[in-house]
């Protein structure tokens, strides 16, 4: 609701929360609620896990600073598809990722990759990148990717919900407010669809910790700030 009602005010309509909060309840409009979780990373009992050097606190005041990242899944009639992203802990923007039909390394070292290519060559060299204990972070080609880009991994714990929450309050978003509306007869079509609602996440959704602004929005203000 508050979400709605910071919309609202962006286009011009000026609202009270409570209005708004009695208006969907009157039309019957709520909220999209949350689905049993399918899990997409396993841990490889033989892998040195990296140190967490996060420990919960998801924060940070400048972007290319802290990075998380995490895998979700994508069903359609043909299958499962499964998504890799990587986001900055400063603007919540989603800075690279990838589908495949894989749980291979590659699809996560892909998103990577492809954050390089979003930030600039370079520009990854001092950032914390923070994930889970999956065997495709703790694997050693992942580790090397790290390396070479100057970036150093952070772990959570073991069977802790919170080790990772940034990265999977993004997925949940993505499910909420598309892949439980939806139904994905192919896997182009989810890649698609996944792209447009990346998109639109990254330039239009409204973050209530961004002060209702978008990642690109609050990325700018940030520029603007620094160059004041």
């Amino acid at each position: 609701m508050p979400r709605v009602t910071a919309q609202l005010w962006r286009e011009g309509t000026w609202a009270n929360h409570k209005t708004v909060a009695r208006l969907m309840a009157m039309l019957g409009i709520q909220g999209i609620c949350g689905r049993k979780k399918v899990r997409t990373t396993r841990r490889d009992p033989d892998a040195t896990p990296a140190l967490d050097l996060v420990e919960r606190v998801f924060d940070a005041t400048e972007v290319d600073r802290l990075y998380v990242g995490d895998i979700t899944y994508v069903p359609t009639d043909e299958g499962f598809c499964y998504l890799a992203g990587v986001v900055d802990v400063c603007s919540r923007r989603m800075v690279g990722w990838s589908i495949a039909t894989h749980l291979r390394t590659e699809l996560c070292a892909d998103a990577l990759r492809a954050a390089e290519l979003t930030r600039g060559a370079g520009s990854l060299r001092g950032v914390i990148f923070h994930s889970d204990h999956g065997c495709q972070y703790t694997s050693e080609e992942y580790g090397d990717l790290c390396k070479a880009l100057g970036m150093t991994q952070s772990m959570g714990t073991v069977g802790d919900s919170y080790d990772n929450a940034l990265a999977e309050s993004v997925w949940a978003s993505l499910k909420r407010e598309l892949i439980y509306e939806s139904h994905f007869k192919t896997i182009a079509e989810a890649r698609v669809f996944v792209f447009e609602w990346l998109n639109w996440y990254k330039r239009s959704r409204l973050h209530s910790s961004l002060g209702y602004l978008s990642p690109v929005e609050y990325e700018e203000l940030l520029k603007v700030r620094r160059a004041a």
